[in-house]
């Protein structure tokens, strides 16, 4: 179970141990405040809270799976290869630690898998528009070539 934020809450004067930690994907954030155990008689210790918020390593999609498919199946104007090498390029900036470079990068790498995809898919439908059409006029022109030759 992967936990983004961790809250450790201390208190002054509870039965709880000085580092009690709360799970915020497990149970709901308490309200901060005054404990709800009986104060004993004689000076009130200050309620303390300390918040600490763990941030886990950000993740960038580097689009390298669907860059290679586009580059061994699709490839319309080899914009499948540019896109997995802009691909291999954000995954080389995240190996480094440049988030910002690999997100660029990546974000470069969708929009030409995207283009590649559209190009492709319009190229596939003019093919069977061009197929068809060729098909309608050869059976029209040997239709047209049997009536002249003998009325079949």
């Amino acid at each position: 179970m992967n936990h983004t934020s961790q809250h450790f809450f201390t208190r002054a004067g509870t039965s709880l141990s000085p580092a009690y930690e709360m799970l915020k994907e497990e149970h709901e954030v308490e309200m901060l405040g005054a404990p709800h155990c009986s104060v004993p008689p004689g000076p009130v210790a200050p309620v303390t809270s300390t918040v600490i918020n763990i941030r886990s390593d950000t993740s960038v999609p580097d689009h390298i799976v669907w860059s290679l498919f586009n580059t061994i199946c699709i490839n319309c104007f080899c914009l499948g290869f540019v896109a997995f090498a802009y691909s291999v390029k954000s995954r080389d900036r995240k190996m480094v630690g440049d988030m910002i470079g690999a997100q660029s990068y990546a974000s470069t790498a969708k929009c030409l898998n995207i283009c590649a995809l559209l190009f492709s898919v319009l190229v596939t439908i003019g093919f069977i528009a061009l197929v068809a059409s060729g098909a309608m006029i050869s059976l029209d022109a040997i239709s047209k070539l049997r009536q002249a030759q003998g009325g079949h």
